[in-house]
């Protein structure tokens, strides 16, 4: 019997929205396959084990949020940048991935695989698409670098103290402040 490519990547697409909603950790075939309306050796067939399905899945979020970030207008300068980023990892359309993102982070950070490679592959591609943001919106690309760098860590951190109930406003200043330090970036170059 061989693999239909057009089931595979609709379940992709499907099961990515699953583990947007139930998270990665504990992730359950039987549950996801009864969600997907197969079983979990059709799962397994087609994506040949468990490693490979997460894989893909990490790689359709992170694809969904990087085209989230490439579709953003140019900002004004590298302060407006730092809070229309933020905007957008905050929207609907990019929070679940970068929250999944966050996740997978965690777990690769213990040398899990697959989140260990995937992690790293899909880093490269989102840090890609904020310093060509940054670029885009003026900011000389050796700055970009860096400032991507700095925005990227203190995204993740935002997005690790949000179940801690950081308040609304208490965020807000700090991505404010994080906005003033990385404009102190092209001050110092």
């Amino acid at each position: 019997m061989a693999k239909d490519l057009q089931r595979r990547d609709e379940w992709t697409r499907t099961a990515t929205d699953y583990v947007h909603e139930h998270g990665l950790i504990g992730l359950s075939l039987r549950p996801l396959a009864a969600a997907l309306g197969t079983s979990d050796r059709m799962l397994l067939y087609h994506f040949e084990s468990k490693d490979h399905l997460i894989a893909a899945l990490l790689r359709e979020s992170n694809d969904r949020g990087v085209a989230g970030i490439q579709a953003l207008s140019p900002s004004r300068d590298l302060r407006a940048a730092v809070h229309d980023l933020w905007t957008a990892v905050n929207s609907p359309d990019i929070e679940p991935c970068a929250r999944l993102y966050v996740e997978a982070a965690a777990l690769g950070l213990l040398g899990r695989e697959p989140y260990a490679s995937v992690v790293r592959e899909a880093n490269a591609r989102w840090m890609r698409a904020l310093v060509n943001h940054l670029a885009g919106s003026g900011v000389a690309r050796p700055l970009a670098k860096r400032a991507a760098t700095v925005i990227d860590a203190a995204f993740v951190g935002f997005q690790l103290d949000a179940p801690l109930d950081v308040s609304r406003a208490a965020r807000k200043r700090s991505v404010a402040d994080l906005a003033e330090a990385v404009a102190a970036l092209a001050g110092g170059r």
